[in-house]
Order: C-alpha cells, then structure tokens, then sequence
C-alpha cells in the first residue's frame, strides 16, 4: 500500500491549506485514517483521525480550526486547515489501516501504512 501526500505548502498566519493523501495499491479496504504531524525539536502528535463510517475525532490545539474529510470511493482522506498559525508549523504525515485478505488461513488482517511527510509552513 503506498500513501501518497500533496497540499502543503507555505501560508501566511489566518490562511488555509487543504492536504491530501490518496491510498493505492492492493488492500481489500481502508478503515481508519489519519493525519500526524511533527514539528522540529517535537515529537509526532496526532491531529486528526476519520474512521471508514465517518467518525472523527481531533487534537484540542486544531478543534474548529482543522477538519478532516475522506472520500472512500477514491480512497483518500483530505485535512482542511484554516486560520492557521506559526505553531501548526511542521511535517505533515498520513496514515491509514488497511484491510488485507490472508488466503493461507481463509481470513483478513489489518495493516498500518505511512505516506511521506508533506510540509507546513505558517509565517507570522
């Protein structure tokens, strides 16, 4: 499974950038989703999650500033950011749980995937 990232970029403080990472490659599906982030010096955090029904849940320093949305006809999951600011300032990271299909014992398993970081950068 290969997770790929696009959107970010440089903002001014108070703009918005919209991140995407699209999942390709052989899975039977996505469940669960997510952007991670890491600043320098920091470690990773967890921004956002959206489950495969819809369900989302978000860190407390992006609530009503950030949302997350996914498309699962297309297998991707997008984070809308708006009001940005300087300290949102880091790498970007996706991640998503793959459903597989285990034909030696007739069952499935889940699997955890990282796309490449994708870069933030809020100026003030």
């Amino acid at each position: 499974v290969q997770l790929q990232a696009s959107g970010g970029g440089l903002v001014q403080a108070g703009g918005s950038l919209r991140l995407s990472c699209a999942a390709s490659g052989s899975f039977l599906s996505i469940k669960d989703m997510g952007w991670y982030r890491q600043a320098p010096g920091k470690e990773r955090e967890l921004v956002a999650t959206i489950t495969s029904s819809g369900s989302t849940s978000y860190a407390d320093s992006v609530k009503g500033r950030f949302t997350i949305s996914r498309d699962n006809a297309k297998n991707t999951v997008y984070l809308q950011m708006n009001s940005l600011k300087p300290e949102d300032t880091a790498v970007y990271t996706c991640n998503a749980e793959s459903v597989h299909i285990d034909h030696r014992w007739s069952r499935t398993y889940e699997k955890t995937y990282w796309g490449q970081g994708t870069q933030v950068t809020v100026s003030s």
